[in-house]
């Protein structure tokens, strides 16, 4: 059986990926599954950039097709911010409170509706080629964090066409609608295409 390594030690995010590639017939593995992994920084200026580069670094260290993502939250109001920087956008050892506390308090002085959207970019290389695919969902933000449920900006993002923030749906049904599922749909299709 073929395998692939999602470049990931995130559970949640790897349980999500292997129910979508569950008729590839690959063997999905991941950071967990590996004594040491790559340290990758994200020095890329993109969100497709940074992918490439965990996919990269994920295959040359173990020589196995590779799929890294990378997504973020692109404020309107504040010119696509926090964006690719949006997992340290309060600081290199920033969680997921102050980086909710920042951004609330840098769309404060804007007028409401506060439009957003989540991105993703999820990226396969083989030690030849890249095969990218990108996924968002488009919503707005609030100032009062509602919901437990997710993780980073969830409680603070409304997709629209919904009165339920991230951070208030189910797992199930976020997962039906988020960045990073449309992104690996799409790669999906791609991969069942062209391998």
């Amino acid at each position: 059986m073929k395998k692939i390594i999602i470049a990931t030690k995130n559970k949640g995010k790897l349980n999500d990926i292997k129910e979508i590639f569950k008729d590839l017939n690959f063997e999905i593995l991941s950071f967990i599954d590996f004594d040491n992994s790559p340290d990758v920084e994200e020095v890329g200026k993109t969100f497709e950039e940074n992918a490439q580069l965990k996919a990269q670094a994920c295959y040359n260290e173990y020589k196995i097709p590779s799929i890294g993502d990378d997504s973020g939250l692109v404020v309107e109001q504040l010119n696509g911010e926090p964006g690719i920087y949006s997992a340290r956008y309060a600081g290199e050892n920033a969680n997921d409170f102050l980086n909710n506390q920042k951004l609330i308090k840098a769309i404060e002085r804007f007028p409401e509706p506060h439009r957003a959207k989540f991105v993703c970019v999820a990226s396969y290389f083989d030690g030849e080629k890249f095969i990218n695919a990108y996924g968002e969902v488009q919503g707005r933000i609030i100032t009062e964090p509602r919901g437990n449920n997710g993780f980073g900006y969830d409680p603070l993002f409304i997709p629209n066409g919904y009165d339920k923030t991230f951070g208030e749906l189910s797992l199930e049904e976020k997962n039906k609608i988020s960045h990073r599922s449309i992104a690996f749909k799409k790669l999906y299709k791609k991969l069942v295409n062209e391998l």
